[in-house]
């Protein structure tokens, strides 16, 4: 059978064994795309959900922030952000009061011709568009220290804001349940000092710290009360079915307008099989989010639930950048020359970009992990303790060999963006 992965920006066409697949390839359930989404989000900016209209909220206001996403995240800006920004203006807020932050989290920074891929042309050349820096204290405001011990500094050209804007995506994530909502904020736009907390073992390992997985998951509901302290006035965040085509919009309360879009999404990503399978093949949805190893291994996270105990996961993905950031990239050399991936769990925070290895142990104390690229070499895929392979198909057949003639199969082509489970589980 030949599946298109996703893989960087062309995608990868691969021929698996058809008589050993336990399903059909695993996708985003078929959902029709908005026929109009920018009359959609007008209609959302005017009648929002659990708040006033967005024009009412921005009357009277001198200052605005509008949160985006970064660039690994594939939100569509240039549909979103011209309403949002021309119903704030013409409800009064100057257009030299107005800041377009870029959510990066603990990323590098959007700038040049990649900012203008991020927010389009239009924003780009005419609002003043500014990078979170995680990094840099001096940069946020400390507005305590929740009740989990987790110190909140966020970006203060958003506390300090008059109106608050958040933008996003929802779909799955493989440590809060869902994207979209309070993650804009944390992490999005907040310090590391509360990062590395909120990104600590004691929140990572709880066994509900995963993908699809909001009720009783402490990382939810810790970056929910940390957004929470910060405001957020009104959201604006969709859903994208496998071509990225909005499916859902919705706009309004913080909470309430992301828990409907969170019910919609939940329905839509998630794909059965009937039995775990011997060998899993998958990817890191292409561009943007394949760009690195650090995001990739939100592909092999994702496709945890159906994988049998011992099995193997294949993974393709373009990893244009390498491994990651210069931190990543440290923690993965010292994991490499120590031969172990296991630090002491009662540390109360992880050291920045620690905590991806923490959900990569967990893949790597299931199942095998063999690795499809053409933007790390083997000898480094080695010593990040997967198995380079030439193909996928080579990867397959060398894996179904192993577990002999009855192992079955199963392929999610675009990764993370599904929510792969097994029936009656």
């Amino acid at each position: 059978m030949k599946v298109t992965l996703d893989y960087g920006k062309t995608g990868l066409d691969v021929i698996l064994p058809a008589d050993r697949l336990v399903a059909p390839p695993l996708t985003i359930r078929d959902a029709p795309p908005l026929n109009d989404p920018a009359g959609a989000l007008e209609a959302a900016l005017r009648n929002p959900t659990g708040t006033p209209p967005l024009a009412d909220l921005a009357r009277g206001k001198g200052t605005a922030c509008v949160v985006v996403c970064d660039i690994t995240r594939p939100v569509p800006n240039a549909l979103i952000l011209p309403p949002v920004l021309r119903t704030i203006e013409a409800a009064g807020v100057p257009r030299d009061g107005i800041t377009i932050l870029v959510a990066t989290g603990l990323h590098r920074p959007n700038e040049g011709a990649e900012l203008v891929e991020l927010v389009g042309a239009e924003v780009a050349g005419n609002y003043r568009c500014v990078n979170h820096h995680g990094k840099v204290r001096e940069e946020h405001d400390y507005l305590g220290t929740t009740e989990a011990g987790v110190p909140m500094w966020i970006d203060r050209r958003y506390t300090r804001a008059e109106l608050k804007i958040t933008t996003g995506l929802i779909e799955p994530h493989l440590m809060a349940g869902y994207s979209g909502g309070r993650k804009v904020i944390c992490p999005g736009i907040a310090g590391l000092e509360t990062v590395k907390v909120w990104h600590g073992p004691r929140f990572l390992e709880h066994p509900k710290a995963d993908a699809g997985v909001v009720d009783g998951n402490p990382v939810h509901e810790e970056n929910t009360k940390i957004a929470l302290a910060a405001g957020c006035d009104f959201i604006v965040n969709v859903c994208i079915d496998g071509k990225r085509r909005v499916t859902w919009l919705g706009a309004g309360d913080m909470i309430r307008a992301w828990e409907q879009g969170v019910a919609f999404c939940r329905d839509a990503v998630r794909a059965g099989v009937p039995e775990p399978c011997d060998v899993v093949v998958t990817s890191c949805a292409g561009y943007p989010l394949d760009t690195t190893w650090y995001q990739a291994v939100k592909g092999l996270t994702g496709a945890l639930p159906v994988v049998k105990p011992g099995g193997t996961i294949v993974l393709a993905a373009r990893m244009a950048e390498g491994l990651g950031s210069p931190e990543f990239r440290a923690a993965m050399e010292d994991y490499a020359r120590n031969g172990r991936y296991d630090r002491p769990s009662d540390r109360p925070t992880c050291e920045m970009d620690e905590w991806q290895l923490v959900m990569f142990k967990k893949v790597l104390a299931h199942c095998r992990v063999k690795v499809v690229t053409d933007g790390l070499p083997a000898d480094v895929l080695r010593a990040c303790r997967v198995e380079p392979a030439a193909s996928v198909e080579a990867a397959v057949a060398d894996a179904l060999a192993g577990y002999g003639p009855g192992a079955k199969l199963a392929v999610i082509p675009k990764g993370p963006y599904v929510q792969p489970y097994v029936l009656g589980a």
